[in-house]
């Protein structure tokens, strides 16, 4: 009951909170994300040396997100149709201001670059990341590690890596640093038509079932034949909107050039070539094959031809493609990726997808050509939670730029269920998505979300040489034109005064549970196969949802419905006979409802009375219920039943009131401690409790006998208002003169013509 050691326990609890979050300056500070690769840790790849001190390396630091589990609640409210915060997106600058590290950590990192030799060559605060070069001796130093150099096990070359994970000084955790390891080597999701033969044990000829139906250079498809089959002759081109592409190398714009002109078309779209990173945005062979950037180009603009502009983001470290991707001005609303690459940890990027979801923004992500996913294929960054993951199929049209006539599942569509073991998104868990019939997980992610045309059909010219047609497919393919698809729809919802379309995965997979929107909205990929999944009727591994029908577009700018929603604060209430509950009951509203809601009340029993503090909500709002119970009400369970009117609309949500009978009115006395001791000379304090039961309603007046000579005490409060139940601290002064011994207190309290006591052993040392 001492004040000195209760004092000294919370200044402990309070420099232990204080410690954890602001570690000290020189507390080596693990790093929030995996670093050591499972070949390394596992030992599969055979250690061969050390990196040279010398080499220059270049590296990324991510810096943490400031409110994580912020972020989550504001995704599921934004992506909420019922929330009134739907799809009201960020800005870049109102996410650094609201989740970015702040400006003290950000300048932490610049002064511990500093410290350690090393230079600043890019990143900002905004972008959540800080670009170091330096020497391998130099990054060693900072991160507390070792990089070696290692055998790689599946393919005849030497890697370089940490053997640990990393540490540092700084005074909080990094979220991850890129370009410790140079392990996994990206790969373009497009593959040539007599490797793929030759993998199969197939001629080439045997390969496409059907001649091709394109208006390119031998019947191949150019990006134009993809808007056609897809989107049809309407008007949207992607006016005022930016589509976004990653690219591990740059690219040669004569190559786009020359596709232009053998197809007899002109680009009026201007196209951006961005480092990131100071990776040459220029590819020239042999060194450099620029043959998947080209083909992302073209199809991106065949899909939507009137862009406001191309941005191209080429870089070495996926980090810093994607953080540019995020604060880049213009912005790009929507991003193609044709590239699969392998990460130490699948969960390193993220904090930027969760970012572009924040933002309005959609990545789409080619899901390979390696058919069923599998640790040996690279499924990521398509198996990601916060990416769309694009699948392939084949197609056929009615004639040269004509209209879609049918599709089937390509064979080498990427799909399955994740290798990264991530877990299933919320939107995959909707009843109905995951069936016996399609196999997929129901507690990791399955993928691919939506499809398009990958097969062996298109015209693609590349490294400033021939150009070839019907050579090339892959899902790397699909993924700039579902890109662009969506600029198709952005375009369609700011001539409508609406924000972007966001993310698509919540919306999609809850508009497609709906059988006849499903129907209107996408091609339904019912036969063919890849790997150890078939294509089936609604959602599957190998082509997803399907590929764009006519009705998506207008089913995703369609203005949302106005709605309201009621619920109770308390969904059940328990009043004892002659007493009152309450429960706050709010409104909700979405698709723009603005107006009153009245309520009222019904189900409630004769004797029980119901109030609202205000009659109506003038939404969004709330107002209290008051449940009042009269002595004569019945003990049981009852359910009030509250409905709002408003708008032309009627909504309701219940409370479930449970009676119970007045016991006896009484009320009880207790002390906690019940016993304790205080040196001479000091003085503390014990809780006394009061507790009514049955009708009591008086105030308890507190008094105390058997207190020790010279010792005083008092009570605060020294009576607890009615209805007599409550809590007052009884404080004892000891004199440095008293006489040591135990003594008995008797607690007593007077209230309502009732007398109750409690007795508090108390000891003088």
């Amino acid at each position: 009951m001492k004040r000195t050691s209760f004092s000294r326990l919370v200044a402990g609890l309070l420099l232990g909170l204080v410690a954890s979050l602001f570690p000290p300056a020189g507390l080596a500070q693990s790093v929030m994300t995996r670093h050591v690769r499972d070949a390394v840790r596992n030992g599969d790849a055979r250690p061969v040396g050390r990196l040279a001190q010398t080499q220059t390396l270049q590296i990324d630091l991510v810096l943490p997100l400031r409110d994580p589990q912020g972020l989550k609640s504001f995704l599921a409210d934004v992506y909420n149709p019922k929330s009134p915060n739907y799809r009201h997106f960020l800005t870049p600058a109102e996410f650094t201001a609201r989740f970015g590290p702040t400006a003290d950590q950000y300048n932490a990192v610049l002064r511990f670059a500093g410290e350690y030799g090393l230079n600043v060559v890019g990143g900002s605060r905004e972008t959540m990341e800080v670009q170091l070069k330096g020497s391998a001796g130099a990054i060693e130093a900072a991160f507390h590690v070792s990089l070696k150099t290692f055998q790689h096990p599946t393919e005849n070359r030497v890697f370089y890596a940490p053997d640990q994970e990393p540490t540092h000084n700084l005074p909080f955790h990094l979220w991850h640093i890129a370009g410790l390891d140079n392990f996994a080597q990206p790969k373009p999701h497009l593959v040539r038509k007599s490797d793929f033969a030759a993998a199969h044990g197939i001629y080439p000829e045997q390969v496409v079932a059907h001649a091709t139906t394109g208006s390119g250079p031998s019947a191949s498809f150019l990006g134009s034949d993809m808007r056609a089959a897809y989107y049809g002759s309407g008007p949207l081109t992607g006016a005022g909107q930016y589509v976004g592409l990653l690219e591990y190398y740059g690219t040669n714009l004569a190559d786009l050039n020359t596709y232009y002109a053998n197809a007899n078309q002109t680009n009026n779209v201007p196209v951006t070539l961005i480092s990131t990173d100071g990776t040459s945005t220029a590819c020239n062979p042999p060194a450099c094959d620029d043959t998947e950037q080209t083909l992302d180009i073209t199809q991106a603009l065949g899909m939507a031809p009137g862009l406001a502009g191309l941005q191209v983001y080429v870089g070495s470290s996926d980090t810093a493609m994607i953080a540019a991707m995020t604060t880049h001005n213009p912005l790009p609303s929507t991003i193609g990726c044709s590239w699969g690459w392998t990460p130490a940890d699948p969960g390193a990027l993220d904090p930027y997808f969760q970012r572009m979801a924040a933002q309005g923004q959609n990545f789409f992500a080619a899901s390979g050509d390696s058919s069923t996913w599998s640790a040996r294929n690279a499924a990521w960054p398509a198996d990601d939670a916060y990416v769309v993951s694009v699948g392939g199929t084949d197609l056929v049209t009615n004639g040269a730029g004509g209209a879609w006539q049918s599709e089937t599942a390509w064979l080498d569509s990427g799909g399955g269920i994740s290798p990264d073991k991530i877990a299933i998104p919320a939107w995959q868990k909707l009843a109905g998505v995951i069936n016996s019939t399609n196999k997929g997980s129901t507690t990791l992610r399955n993928g691919p979300d939506v499809s398009a045309n990958a097969n062996f059909t298109f015209y693609v010219c590349a490294n400033q040489t021939t150009c070839t047609a019907n050579t090339y497919g892959g899902t790397s393919f699909a993924a700039p034109m579902w890109a662009a698809y969506i600029a198709l729809v952005n375009q369609q919802l700011v001539t409508n005064g609406s924000s972007p379309v966001g993310f698509l995965n919540p919306t999609i997979y809850q508009q497609n549970l709906n059988g006849q929107q499903y129907a209107a909205d996408f091609h339904d990929i019912i036969s063919g196969k890849s790997g150890s999944y078939s294509a089936n009727a609604g959602y599957d591994l190998v082509t997803g949802w399907g590929s764009p029908n006519a009705g998506l577009i207008a089913a995703l700018t369609a203005p949302p419905t106005p709605a309201f929603s009621l619920s109770a604060s308390a969904a059940s209430v328990s009043v004892v006979q002659g007493q009152s509950g309450s429960s706050t009951i709010s409104a909700s509203v979405s698709g723009g409802f603005n107006a009153a809601i009245a309520l009222s009340a019904t189900g409630q029993p004769s004797g029980v009375t119901v109030t609202f503090g205000a009659s109506s909500i003038a939404p969004p709002g709330s107002s209290v219920m008051s449940i009042a119970v009269a002595s004569t009400v019945a003990p049981g369970n009852y359910t009030i039943t509250v409905t709002g009117a408003g708008g032309g609309l009627t909504n309701t949500t219940t409370v479930a009131l449970t009676v119970t009978a007045a016991g006896p009115s009484s009320f009880a006395v207790a002390v906690s401690p019940s016993s304790g001791y205080l040196t001479r000379g000091t003085s503390g304090y014990v809780f006394v409790t009061t507790t009514v039961s049955g009708t009591f309603n008086s105030a308890v007046t507190l008094s105390a006998s058997g207190v020790p000579s010279g010792v005083t005490s008092s009570f605060s409060p020294a009576s607890i208002a009615a209805p007599g139940g409550g809590t007052s601290n009884f404080t004892l002064t000891v004199p440095k003169t008293a006489k040591t011994g135990t003594y008995s207190i008797t607690i007593t309290g007077k209230g309502g013509g009732q007398t109750h006591t409690a007795l508090f052993t108390f000891q003088i040392r």
